[in-house]
This record gives structure tokens, sequence and C-alpha cells, in this order.
């Protein structure tokens, strides 16, 4: 195996890249800046190279536009900053200008900037202006995609014409890292987006069928001593918060600061200091019933925003810090814990990123949470039996959560303008007596420079410790594929031992697999007489313990979907679990059972009309049944319907409802497992799920919007109870039903699981960088055994239960240092 990996890198090592004219753009220096008003009457414009004759490469490659619908380009730059305007005619009927917020495309045109000062082709940053004026800027890699947690702060300005519309853009340096030279080239593309047709087209001709977008970048050249700025950056907040619950109010004033500031001309420090993520969304929380947890987006900034080189190897799952606490209390019998705290608190964190000219990623990230307590009530009756009989209570205090440090090291090292080798370690310490855990990971992506076919290669070991154990494990990774062109093929390889465990500051769902997969597919670049694109795939799994080596399952699928020419979009896909499966998870006792299940096929079709239009919808509709006599009276039915209504330009609702009915469904019942015996319940369940959400945005500045969402699941089991047996079938109990379970007629497994969020949200974009937002929430949830309740009757029940109210406000401010600095110096100056 090994001499066969050797040979294969040695092999794609050897592959040439095609050589590729590029496009030249010869900026010249301003002495007087551009105004950002929109408006190409300044005088840095006069003799500005003109960048035109654009390509498209979506849906059509190749074609080049008419005259009346072209793009014409100029650049010029200063002391501080990059300046860009763009001319893009159009027919002004045929522009959309539809107002979003920051980074939300919506359905507007655009048009794109993208810079790479160190030419490698791997490290983009990205700045997108639509036609309503709003902004869009990322960071982008191959291997990570781009990055719109990424924010920066720069000018942009937009106006309309009869002819088409207008950018103008100001860069600053400080929204780009470079290091300082002589004469420099860059690498830069500018890109074209007809949101009407959905044509895209760049200056510099770009390849779709293989490659990264970097590949077909342009060259940049003229620009002269430039120095990289001090790069120093303030975000100042203050915040104020209200919440009322069970007739009790609290409130919270905050105020703390976020800083960002260049170590290097391409080493950037982030720190959040005090930090407040009170505004953070709400979780899409559901009813799980599965052996693993729920997996939930990060929503606060801080944890989203320039995470690319920290995301590696996936050993980084940000909700881990400031997450539950880790420890639980011994209790005594006649003690009960009056709150266990949900979460714990983020004192600082700090994150130091970036990439040297020679392609060295540089990343250290460290975060630090507070020592966590919960109050355990004693309750002790003293002179039982007796008319004297008196209870007396005390309370104490136990730590749940000590002081905890979190940290990650990252280097990670790009050739070739397309390969990268990485070493990345994750660490947490917690002090005392509590689990510390470090997890290390060596990861290579090899591409020849054809850029037609790929190896990886990952190897990740983890150790963790606590008072009673220390426990090492370790995972591979490998795979190899065809990447380019129509016809795309790829083997994979993935592998861990029973003791891998990542999950102190990364997510895994599973471990102790051995399993092998191959993946084919086919798509189209050019569009046909009725498609503008079309994806065929197909794959096959082949699974199996690590230890002991057991056979777990194999599936085979396939996913089909395409555009037609009205720009609607349709799929369908497939997955069948082939002959008996064996899930050594669902019976919770590590591995030592296994519940087998046999022949499992379903479907899902899908459809999106056109997004342009006043009224489109998101619709799909699935199936799924077991071919097994066993199993003859399962039935899975779901679908979902999500209508979206775009009124103008500045008004969107979107509207959502799915519906999922799972009928004979056969399962772990949670938390019984009696004279060690493993009870499976076979149980009916539906979930519903209703959304509504909308925005008005006033302009690009200003927005109101609303988020809604309640979901309901109920679980009613039959009578009948089932016990494991060691082949993995179940067997009907004569002991067990669901009135004596667990040896209590008062236990009842049945679930009614309600949950009701809203957030409405009023933002400010004051002033570049700087931003105000008001924001009410309301929460309710409510959970029973009353699985037999009709919907109605379940949002009764929901709406008697406690709410929450919660009003913030929130300011943050954007200051940066060299502006500081001037003001300073222009006093002064004047003293």
């Amino acid at each position: 195996m090994k001499l066969i990996l050797t040979s294969l890198f040695t092999l794609l090592l050897a592959f040439q890249l095609n050589a590729q004219d590029k496009k030249t753009y010869q900026i010249k220096r301003t002495d007087i800046a551009p105004k950002i008003d929109g408006i190409l009457d300044d005088i840095a414009w006069n003799d500005a190279q003109i960048a035109t004759n654009f390509t498209e490469f979506k849906p059509d490659l190749g074609d080049l536009p008419s005259k009346d619908k072209r793009t014409e380009v100029k650049m010029t730059y200063d002391d501080s900053g990059i300046y860009i305007a763009a001319y893009c005619y159009d027919n002004p009927e045929d522009i959309m200008t539809q107002f979003t917020q920051r980074d939300n495309f919506g359905q507007s045109d655009f048009f794109g900037i993208i810079f790479n000062p160190n030419n490698d082709a791997q490290n983009n940053t990205n700045f997108f202006v639509f036609s309503s004026g709003t902004q869009a800027d990322a960071v982008e890699s191959p291997n990570n995609g781009e990055d719109f947690g990424w924010n920066a702060v720069w000018e942009s300005s937009v106006k309309m014409q009869n002819d088409g519309w207008i950018v103008e853009v100001k860069i600053p340096y400080r929204a780009l890292r470079f290091t300082q030279q002589e004469n420099p080239t860059w690498g830069i593309q500018f890109h074209r987006h007809y949101r009407n047709t959905r044509e895209q087209m760049t200056w510099n001709p770009l390849d779709p069928t293989k490659g990264n977008n970097g590949l077909y970048h342009a060259e940049l050249k003229g620009l002269k001593n430039i120095t990289p700025p001090t790069r120093l950056s303030f975000f100042p907040y203050a915040s104020g918060l209200t919440s009322s619950f069970d007739g009790e109010t609290e409130t919270e004033l905050a105020a703390g600061m976020d800083v960002k500031y260049g170590i290097t001309e391409n080493i950037t420090l982030d720190a959040t200091l005090i930090p407040d993520f009170s505004q953070a969304g709400f979780d899409n929380v559901i009813l799980n019933l599965g052996p693993f947890e729920q997996q939930f987006s990060e929503r606060r900034q801080f944890f989203t925003e320039g995470i690319d080189l920290f995301s590696k190897g996936n050993l980084f799952y940000s909700r881990r810090i400031g997450d539950a606490p880790s420890g639980f209390p011994i209790l005594d019998e006649d003690e009960d814990i009056v709150e266990y705290p949900e979460k714990v608190q983020l004192l600082n964190a700090v994150k130091i990123s970036g990439r040297t000219k020679n392609g060295l990623g540089i990343g250290f990230f460290n975060a630090i949470t507070e020592k966590t307590y919960v109050d355990i009530e004693k309750t002790e009756v003293l002179n039982p039996n007796s008319e004297a009989e008196e209870i007396r209570k005390s309370n104490r205090r136990a730590i749940v959560e000590p002081l905890a440090n979190y940290n990650i090291m990252v280097l990670d090292q790009q050739f070739n303008k397309n390969s990268s080798v990485t070493l990345i370690n994750t660490n947490v310490t917690r002090d005392g007596d509590f689990r510390d855990a470090n997890v290390t990971g060596f990861l290579t992506n090899i591409v020849n420079k054809k850029n037609t076919y790929g190896v990886y290669a990952n190897g990740k070991m983890s150790t963790f410790n606590d008072v009673s154990n220390k426990q090492n494990g370790y995972a591979v990774e490998a795979g190899i594929g065809k990447i380019s062109g129509k016809y795309r093929v790829s083997l994979d390889y993935n592998y861990a031992d029973v003791n891998f465990d990542p999950n102190d500051l990364g997510i895994q769902f599973r471990n102790n697999y051995n399993n092998f997969s191959v993946n084919a597919n086919y798509r189209i670049f050019e569009p046909t007489k009725h498609l503008n694109n079309m994806y065929l795939g197909t794959w096959f799994n082949y699974n199996m313990l690590a230890t002991p080596n057991l056979y777990t399952g194999k599936n085979t699928g396939f996913d089909f979907n395409a555009t037609n020419k009205k720009i609607h979009s349709f799929g369908i896909n497939g997955n069948w679990n082939i002959g008996e499966q064996h899930d050594y998870f669902e019976p919770r006792n590590g591995f030592n059972s296994f519940f087998t299940t046999k022949n499992y096929a379903q479907a899902n079709m899908w459809i999106s009309s056109n997004y342009n239009n006043f009224f489109a919808i998101d619709a799909n509709f699935g199936y799924g049944r077991f071919f097994d006599k066993e199993r003859d009276n399962f039935n899975n039915y779901w679908f979902g319907i999500n209508p979206r209504f775009k009124f103008n330009d500045k008004f969107l609702l979107l509207l959502g409802f799915d519906y999922d009915d799972l009928t004979a469904d056969r399962g772990y019942v949670n938390g019984q497992q009696i004279y060690d015996r493993i009870i499976f319940g076979q149980r009916d369940r539906k979930q519903i799920t209703s959304n509504i959400s909308g925005s008005y945005n006033f302009n690009s500045f200003n927005a109101l919007t609303l988020s809604f969402r309640n979901y309901v699941s109920t679980v009613s089991y039959d009578y009948k109870m089932y016990v494991l047996q060691n082949n993995g079938s179940l067997v009907q109990s004569e002991v067990y039903t669901k009135d004596n379970i667990s040896n209590n007629p008062n236990f009842n497994p049945d679930i009614n699981f309600n949950t009701w969020n809203l957030d409405l949200s009023y933002t400010w974009q004051f002033a570049p960088g700087s931003q105000l937002t008001a924001l009410y929430r309301n929460q309710i949830f409510n959970q029973s055994s009353n699985a037999e309740a009709s919907f109605f009757d379940t949002l009764d029940d929901l709406f008697k239960q406690k709410q929450r109210n919660t009003v913030s406000l929130r300011m943050v401010y954007f200051i940066d240092y060299n502006d500081l600095k001037k003001v300073f110096t222009k006093k002064s100056n004047l003293i």
C-alpha cells in the first residue's frame, strides 16, 4: 500500500502545467484620490488603462458579451489604497437590484474584485459590490472555498445610468495582506454577474472544467513604493439587555472591545476582550432520539470570521467553547441540583493567523473559559415517623467546569499553486482533576500541475486523560481522484480506531470504523437545448468496524440535479442500504451489541424555481421503506413546501412548512437498560417545522428582519417492548411493556416536544464598520408525554408555558489607528 501511494505521489508531481496567457493590468499612481461617489469625473481616471473584453464562463463557456452589455474597468492607487471604477453596461430594465444586508447576494447584479497579493493562486481576498450598493467580502482558498465570515472595512458607491450602472470602490491597504516589495506582481481578477440571466463573466478567461479559480487570475503590475500600513483597528462595543421570565426581570449592561492588529505584514492578531454574544441567533433545536449529539452552526462572529486555517482537518468545532459544562457532581440520595447551567462564560479569546510570501500559513488560537459552579440542595428529614418531624434544607456548591484553556496551532505550507501540507494541533487543558485532551493531525493535499488528478492522505492522533484513565487513538484518511473534466471519479479510505476521540474541541459522531468508498459523476459545462447545467453522480460505500474487524453495512445511491433555461432547478436522489446493516451505536453499550436492519431504500425529489420572480418555491417530497418481511409495517415519508415572495426590491418574505412522518420505527428507549437487557420500542413519530422569515431593507444600511421557527415532534410508543438479542434482532418482551418498563408505572416514554423562537431585529450601519442593532426575542419551550394531542392542542399547551422575553441594544464602532493618528497629527499642527 505504501509503495502504491508513493508511486502515485511521484507520478502526480511529474505532470506539467499547461501554458496559459494571462492578461496584465498596468496600474498608475494618482496624486489626487478619486472621490468614491459613483461619478467617474475624477482626474485619476483620465489616463487609466481600461480592462474590457470580459469572457463568459457560465452558463456558456467562452462567449463574449454584446457591446451594450460590456464591462469597462479602471484602476489607480495612492499611499492609502487601491481604487477601482467599473462601468457595467446593460439595459436598465434587465438590471436586478434587490436590497439586502452585507454578504447577502439576494437577487442582484454584482461586480467582483479578487486580489491575490502573493500571486500564489491559493489565497484570494474577494470584494463584491451589488447593483443595490450592498457589499460582500470573503477570503478564499481551494480547500476551504469562500469564507464570508471574514469582514473588512472598505468604501464603495453605486450609480444607476441610462445604459447600465457604475461602481466605484476604494480598498484600503489595511484590508489586504501583502509584503513590501519594489515591483510586486499581484494576482487580479474582475467578475461580473448578470442576475437576470445568471450569466457570469471574468476579465481573464476562466476554465471551470479544471483547477481552482485562482489559477486563472490576470496580473497586476505597476505598484511602486507602497508600504503595508499599521494594521490596527478597534471595535469598541456597548450593549444593554433586559430579560423577563417567570415574573423575574434581569438587566445586564456590558462594554468591551475587539481588536485587530497586524503583527507583521502578513500575520494578524484578532482578540475579543470581555466578549458579548447576547445577540447570537437561536439554535434550531430538535428532539434527538439518536445516539449522537446534535450539531449546531456557529452564530458568534468572532468564531466565524477568519477561521480557514483552524478548520483544517475538521478538528475544530467552535461551539465546544462556552458550551455546557463537562462535569457532573456526585450527589447523595437526598441531594438535587437546583439548576444545571446551559453554558460556561468565555473570558477572552485570541486568534493569530496569516500566510508568508512563501506560502506558509501560521495560525494560533487561544480561548479561556470561566470556572463554573452549580448549587446543590440537600433535603433532610429530622425525627421521621414522629409528630415532631422536621424538614431541613441546606446548600452547597460544586464545580462542574474548571478554568479551561482551548488552544490550536497550525502550520500550513502551500506549493505548486494547488497543493498543501498541514500540521495542526488542538489542545484542551482543564484545571484540577478534570479531563485534558490533545489531538494532532498531519494533512496532505496534492494536485498535479495540470489540475487533473489529486491525492490526499491525513493522519490524526488523539490523547485524553482524566483522573482514572489515559487513552490514545488514531485515525487515517486517504483518497485519489480525477478532479477535472465532465467525467470524474474518486476512491476514498477512512479508518479510526476505537479510542480515537477529538470531541473536546472538535466534533466527530463515530469512531471505530474501517470504510471504503468509490464515487463517480458526470456533469456538463456547456448548455444543451433545454438545460443550463446538469450533474449526475453515484457512489458505493462498504463499511466495517475497526475493532473487531467486522462488517457493518454497505450502501449505494445516486444524485441528479439540473437547471433549465428558465432558471428553474430540480433534482432527485436515492439511497439503498444493501442487505443487513449492523448498527453498533444505537444500543449505546460501547460496541458490545448491535442492532440489525435489512434492505432500506429511500428517494427524494425536489424543485427550486427561479428566485428572480415575484413568487418562487422550494419543495421536496421523499419516501423510504424497508424491503424486509419483518418490517413491512414501516413507512417513512416527508415533504417540505417553502414559498417565497419578493414583493419588491426592499421586501422579501419566506414561508416554510416541513413534515416528516415515521411509522413503526424501532429504536432504543432512551435511558432504559434493565438487568443488562437492552430495551427497544416500536414508535410512531411525527415532526412539523414551521418557519417565517422576512426582511424589509430600507436601503443597504438599514434593515428590519423577522425570524420565526416552531418545531413540534411527537413520539408515541406501542404497548409492546422488545429485547435486543445477541444477533442484532428484536424479540417481543413478555416482561417489559410500555406501562411497566423500568418497574415504574408512572414512566411513559411518549414525548411531545415543542419549541418556539421569534427574533425581530433592526440593524443600522451608521458608518463604515459601525453598527447599531436592536433586538426583540421571544422563546417558549414545552415537553410532555401527551403524544396523542393534536397539533393545535400542542400549540395551546405551549402557550400556557412560561415565556422568555428579551430586549437588547448593541452598538459597535469601528476605529482605525491610521485615521486616529491623522486626527491627532492635524491637531498637533494647529497647535
